[in-house]
């Protein structure tokens, strides 16, 4: 209301702030004494006094600028404004017997007029932003409850607070620590347990969840969202420390909660002291470096202070990617150990850029983690799953025998024990050209096998969002079908630890945890993105896809399992093949590759891993 007014009043206040600065001149002209005459002149002249500055105010159109968003030119015309009024008012006075003002009384006008004015434009200005930023910051905020008042919360709480561009509003604490409840942490009240999330959510009206827990286990998130998700509120977490790079808790590392944090298990204990052995001050050179596994061992490894990290892929975004992640990481780090960091495009098919690589770097450890790895595109393509996964391996293999490397990790996968598929198979054949090798060097060769990885290229959770957001429906190639899963921070942190344990020829099994059925998985990844599985998110099932299974195995016929001192890691003596054998078979396949159709480069495959059944016979090139 008072807006569509906004200039009479502006008019209004400028004729009251005139009059009371010719009033205080009129004091300070006689020293503040003053007779009734005075007082009656003043009062008959002032209107005039008005008019002169109301009327130069107008010519200068003072009253049609928006104060709110005023800038130099405005405040300058108010200044001239005011001079201009102040000169005329003292002429017309002074040219005439009236006894107004004494002459020194005009001068003192013209600086407290001009301050009146202009001080209550710029007053106006900034309170008008003020209130504009008060109320979209109040509009803007998300009314928020922190789950866990411990450390993690109240740090949270004061970055919040210590930032004006965080859109959230921390409205309550929820902590199961009863000790806390009614206790006041940053300002903000811890007002129940997370079994009272549901009542709390409905009485605060909260519009965003955030569970600041991170050093709590699985189980406990897994209880936690479940009672989330039945508010019907965005909830999100802050992740656990061993799955945050810098390991550091700010509002950044805040995330949606992913299908990891509902499948992934409890918190990794290294042997630290173990892997520093091998690690510190050491070259090393991990192949596919940009990719989910081989990016994450990188994170990992720098931890460990190498003297220099080698990142070999052939995909040259991924590698620069995380060239400019571990570099930030070094700036923010700057008190730790920093490697001579090096990014090589290459690919491991190429034998004399891999001989030329390791003549110049001189690795003393590899862990080698280019691979093709998708089951469906090799059986179209078996030629690429051998070159890469067979003859790339080889050439690797071969390449640290050659130069003395101290220890080669390879990085395996369920799918090579029984295979029925070809990149299970090529896998499998990758696995046996490291045992080999082990017999004849003194390289100490292992291989390193686990199963799917949760949220990897490629792997079965982007491809069921990607449906998600798109309304469905979400496809599984069977009902009944299992898989065992293992985040990527888990699977890299366990590769690391298998390789202090490797003293050659072992293949490392990691212990998976129990097996998920992926109709499971598709229902809890619907729930997580709000809708219900089979109403708003059908799931639809395709059948099985050539060189399928219906569940993982983790060993072979024969293999026998022996424990580390990580009770997630286990060896197996996997019985392997001479190294004669190996090169005889590799030159075979070198021979024939490029002339026999793919049906007939399983056959041969096949005829070399025993375990390998080829699915179709029917196949064609």
């Amino acid at each position: 209301m008072l807006a569509k007014y906004k200039n009479q009043i502006m008019l209004l206040l400028d004729c009251v702030l005139i009059l009371t600065s010719y009033f205080f001149s009129m004091l300070l002209g006689h020293d503040f004494i003053i007779t009734q005459t005075h007082i009656d002149n003043f009062f008959m002249w002032i209107p005039a006094v008005l008019i002169i500055y109301i009327v130069l105010f107008v010519a200068f159109r003072l009253y049609h600028s928006i104060w709110g968003f005023a800038s130099v030119e405005e405040f300058t015309k108010v200044l001239f404004a005011n001079v201009t009024g102040t000169l005329i008012v003292t002429l017309s006075f002074n040219i005439t017997p009236i006894d107004f003002l004494p002459l020194n009384s005009f001068f003192i006008a013209m600086f407290i007029t001009t301050s009146f004015t202009l001080g209550i434009r710029v007053s106006y200005r900034i309170f008008r932003i003020a209130a504009l930023n008060n109320f979209s910051n109040r509009n803007s905020k998300v009314k928020t409850m922190i789950i866990g008042a411990g450390n993690a919360g109240n740090l949270l709480i004061k970055e919040i607070r210590g930032n004006k561009d965080m859109h959230y509003n921390v409205v309550c604490f929820v902590d199961d620590d009863k000790t806390k409840l009614k206790h006041t942490f940053n300002g903000v009240k811890v007002l129940g347990t997370t079994e009272q999330i549901p009542e709390l959510v409905d009485m605060k009206n909260i519009e965003e969840i955030i569970i600041a827990i991170p050093s709590s286990d699985k189980d406990e998130i897994k209880r936690i969202v479940s009672i989330c998700n039945k508010t019907g509120v965005k909830t999100k977490i802050l992740p656990p420390f061993y799955e945050v790079f810098d390991q550091e808790v700010n509002v950044t590392k805040i995330r949606d909660v992913k299908i990891e944090d509902l499948l992934g298990r409890d918190e990794i204990q290294l042997d630290t002291d173990g892997i520093e052995v091998y690690i510190q001050n050491k070259t090393i050179l991990v192949t596919g470096g940009g990719g989910s596994i081989g990016s994450e061992l990188c994170r990992q490894i720098v931890k460990f202070a190498p003297k220099k990290l080698i990142i070999l892929d052939i995909y040259e975004n991924n590698a620069y990617d995380l060239q400019n992640e571990l570099k930030r990481f070094f700036v923010k780090h700057k008190s730790l150990h920093i490697p001579e960091l090096i990014v090589l495009i290459a690919s491991v098919r190429d034998v004399n850029r891999m001989n030329e690589i390791f003549k110049t770097y001189k690795p003393d450890v590899v862990f080698h983690a280019a691979a093709h790895k998708h089951v469906p595109l090799m059986e179209d393509s078996p030629k690429e799953a051998i070159k890469n996964n067979v003859f790339g391996t080889h050439n690797v293999v071969k390449a640290a025998h050659e130069h003395n490397v101290k220890k080669f990790v390879l990085i395996s996968t369920d799918k090579a024990v029984n295979p029925t598929n070809i990149m299970g198979a090529t896998k499998r054949f990758a696995e046996m050209i490291v045992q080999a090798y082990n017999k004849v060097s003194e390289t100490n060769y292992a291989a390193v096998r686990f199963g799917n990885v949760l949220g990897s290229n490629g792997s079965v959770i982007p491809l069921f969002k990607k449906q998600i957001e798109e309304g469905g429906p979400v496809t599984v190639t069977h009902k009944d079908i299992i898989r065992y899963f293992m985040t990527i921070p888990e699977a890299s942190q366990l590769v690391l630890q298998a390789g202090a344990y490797a003293e050659g020829g072992e293949i490392f099994v990691l212990d998976m945890g129990e097996p998920v059925k992926i109709t499971e998985l598709a229902e809890k990844l619907i729930r997580l993105s709000g809708f219900e599985p089979y109403k708003e998110i059908d799931i639809k099932f395709t059948g099985l896809r050539p060189g399928e299974k219906l569940y993982e195995e983790l060993l072979m016929n024969g293999e026998g399992l022996i424990k580390t001192h990580n009770r997630k890691i286990f060896v197996s003596q996997v019985n392997g093949v001479y190294f004669d054998q190996i090169e005889t078979k590799l030159n075979t396949l070198a021979d024939v590759i490029e002339l026999i159709n793919s049906l007939q480069l399983k056959k041969e495959i096949a005829n070399f891993i025993k375990t390998y059944k080829v699915y179709d016979e029917k196949e064609i090139a």
